[in-house]
């Protein structure tokens, strides 16, 4: 079984940068697509950032590109979404998720993903 985990939501002021972690542990698919999604409160849970399995393909919502970058860690179970420019709109909580890739393609749709993490909070404030 495959398990999930995020790290490193926080407190964080408007325009300051947070990175989020997530590692997949136990027994994980042989190659896998990853993602970031975000819930606010009261809102449908939305699409962040995705990338693919070898790294090379990546993909934003609009409203944070130029600010988020999704990156695949040394180890290839464990992906980054390294926040900038942070506006109080960016709270949430946010997800990982993953999902067998046997491409080098991206996934954005939350019914596209089998696996997900327990979230990490991530609050802007000042």
């Amino acid at each position: 079984q495959v398990q999930l985990v995020e790290s490193g939501g926080g407190l964080v002021q408007p325009g300051g940068s947070l990175r989020l972690s997530c590692a997949a542990t136990g027994r994980t698919f042989s190659t896998y697509a990853m993602a970031w999604f975000r819930q606010a409160p009261g809102k449908e849970r939305e699409f962040v950032a995705a990338v693919s399995w070898g790294g090379g393909t990546t993909s934003y919502a609009d409203s944070v590109k130029g600010r988020f970058t999704i990156a695949r860690g040394n180890a290839k179970n464990t992906i980054y979404l390294q926040m900038n420019s942070l506006k109080t709109e960016d709270t949430a909580v946010y997800n990982c998720a993953a999902r067998e890739s046997l491409n080098p393609y991206v996934y954005t749709g939350v019914g596209e993903y089998t696996t997900w993490g327990q979230g990490t909070q991530v609050t802007v404030s000042s």
